[in-house]
């Protein structure tokens, strides 16, 4: 049977004061709370030594009881709401179940999709990368040819170079002979006619006649 008081403020033991529930019993509050709250006043209520007994506030152990018992009905009624619709719940719960999965399975299916045109774009990426090497090893190749027949054009240039040069040398050389030839040739002959115009001088100034020109005199010039 309940109190007429249910309304009362009761002070805890830490001092603090606890506000009763009305008797109407309002939803919010939480039965496992309350209960734990029971078991607080009864565990920091005060004990008897050597009797093993507690001294408990029978006014505020009351209040909380009916608190508990007040809202009771309440947590009953949840349960009772639970339990009858717990068929709708499973349903629910089944449906989501199936909407999960159905999801997991179109982001595998998404991810296959992915993962083939990766693998696809890596086949492409290859053979891409492979022509690209045969390009260069054929361009590289084509080049070093290139090169080689220039090189070869080059050589053949500066051989022929080479061989005009020495010939034109040749040519100087003979040339520059041949003009030297000339020149010693020429001052050869002045010499020889210079000679005679002296051995003629001296012969018809009666010089002496112990001095002998020798008649090559003008070729050992």
């Amino acid at each position: 049977m309940l109190r007429q008081n249910q309304a009362s403020i009761e002070p805890e033991p830490n001092g603090q004061p606890i506000e009763n529930e009305s008797s109407s019993g309002s939803p919010g509050v939480d039965i496992q709370r309350e209960l734990n709250r029971l078991e607080e006043i009864i565990l920091d209520s005060p004990r008897i030594p050597f009797l093993g007994r507690t001294l408990i506030d029978e006014e505020q152990l009351l209040d909380q009881l009916d608190i508990v018992r007040l809202n009771l009905p309440v947590a009953f009624q949840e349960a009772e709401m639970i339990v009858r619709h717990k068929d709708e719940i499973f349903q629910e719960a089944e449906l989501y179940a199936e909407e999960i999965i159905e999801n997991a399975e179109q982001r595998a299916s998404q991810i296959l999709n992915e993962m083939g045109l990766v693998q696809q774009a890596k086949v492409e990426a290859d053979q891409l990368r492979n022509q690209v090497q045969l390009d260069c090893e054929a361009i590289q190749q084509a080049t070093i040819a290139e090169i080689e027949q220039i090189r070869y054009q080059a050589q053949q240039e500066l051989e022929e170079m080479r061989a005009r040069a020495i010939a034109e040398c040749d040519e100087i050389q003979n040339g520059a002979d041949d003009y030297a030839d000339h020149v010693l040739n020429s001052i050869e002959q002045q010499l020889t006619d210079m000679l005679k115009v002296i051995r003629n001088g001296r012969q018809q100034l009666g010089g002496d006649t112990n001095m002998i020109i020798p008649p090559n005199a003008g070729d050992s010039l």
